[in-house]
């Protein structure tokens, strides 16, 4: 066998790296890019689904057990959807109302009372006594 070209099992890495190298540079592209929220999460989440599954398949040796992966994977996405949904609504009540309860919610473009724009203090500037 020649040393100038590589075997046809590894041929496939490559060609699997290439797209996953591919994959991400639209992803780092994307996050440099003005685009609409929604169309960025979207694009970012389905691509990185789409690598996920190319790794557990082709680097994980993953690709010949179907049903094994199946029955490992769904019932841990299903959990997970599940326990997002706890943390849903707390993040709802930040939103609304801020990080705390007892303060108000941010405007944008005012600086809050600890800024040094304010006339506070920044922490670093704060000696302990």
């Amino acid at each position: 066998m020649s040393d100038a070209h590589a075997p046809a099992g590894m041929r496939v890495m490559y060609f699997i790296w290439g797209w996953l190298l591919a994959l991400t540079l639209v992803e780092v592209f994307l996050a440099y890019e003005q685009v609409p929220l929604m169309v960025m999460l979207f694009a970012l989440l389905g691509m990185s689904i789409i690598k996920a599954a190319m790794i557990i398949s082709w680097f994980m040796h993953l690709k010949f057990e179907r049903i094994n992966l199946v029955l490992t994977i769904i019932p841990a996405m299903i959990m997970c959807l599940l326990l997002m949904n706890v943390i849903w609504p707390d993040s709802r009540r930040v939103r609304d109302r801020g990080v705390f309860r007892d303060l108000p919610p941010p405007v944008p473009g005012e600086a809050h009372s600890g800024s040094p724009e304010a006339g506070g203090e920044a922490p670093s500037e704060q000696v302990a006594q």
